[in-house]
């Protein structure tokens, strides 16, 4: 629908440049498709009439007429050539989308390839040890405070921009966002976790990077990236369901 509709915005802009203000002295104007100026006589094909008429020069703004004249004609190839390049872009869009797997799981397109950024493993660690997370269920529950971690203190993700565009594909509808990851010794905390006795409520606690969020087509599909450039560190894309101590992770590193 979206390229009939600009298709015919396209077909509509060379009938509107035919149309021409033909002003005269007294700052009225005659709407015409063409105009010719001869001698004493101007002789134009009105718009409204669909004929060829005729008035004197000296009745007509000739300044006024093709000033205006210039200036419609500039305002639609600037228009034209926006519509243009929003039709390049979202046909390159298209193009990219379509390399994306259809697993759930984040991707990035380097170099016109799909580079896929594997889930990482996570540990729960607490004052009783460290535990393996595993996907998507919750860790048990012990009174006191926990750390999530990764693994080593680099992602061996390494990503060479600062506002890196990702793409995020989705099990089902789920919280997710970017957040910065504390680098340790030989481990990075993904975030701090305050179990609270009795009632044994988790208070999450870790560091959010503000994002842009473009929901595509299709269920839970999402392209994702930094609004503002990220500082070389440790980063990493959580799927997670507050409260529970329940998430995935995508490390990675900025160089």
């Amino acid at each position: 629908m979206r390229r009939v509709l600009l298709g015919f915005v396209l077909f509509l802009l060379p009938l509107a440049a035919a149309n021409v203000k033909l002003y005269t002295t007294d700052g009225d104007y005659q709407l015409v498709r063409e105009y010719q100026v001869n001698g004493d006589r101007v002789r134009y094909y009105s718009a409204d009439r669909n004929e060829w008429e005729e008035i004197p020069t000296s009745l007509v703004d000739l300044k006024k007429t093709e000033k205006e004249a210039a200036a419609k004609e500039a305002d639609l190839d600037r228009r034209a050539r926006e519509f243009d390049a929003e039709e390049q872009a979202a046909r390159a869009e298209r193009a990219e989308l379509e390399k994306i797997p259809q697993d759930s799981g984040v991707y990035r397109i380097e170099n016109e390839a799909v580079r896929t950024i594997p889930v990482a493993d996570i540990t729960v660690h607490t004052s009783k040890g460290r535990s393996i997370l595993k996907v998507l269920t919750p860790a048990p529950i012990i009174p006191g405070k926990a750390t999530v971690e990764l693994s080593g203190e680099h992602s061996a993700n390494v990503v060479r921009e600062n506002r890196p565009e990702f793409y995020f594909r989705l099990d089902q509808q789920e919280s997710f966002g970017l957040v910065q990851v504390t680098s340790g010794k030989g481990i990075r905390v993904i975030e701090e976790v305050e179990i609270v006795p009795v009632s044994n409520e988790n208070m999450e606690t870790r560091t959010l990077v503000p994002i842009f969020t473009k929901q595509l087509t299709g269920d839970n599909f999402y392209k994702v990236w930094p609004q503002e450039p990220l500082k070389p560190g440790e980063y990493a894309w959580i799927e997670y369901i507050e409260g529970k101590i329940d998430l995935r992770a995508w490390d990675f590193r900025i160089e």
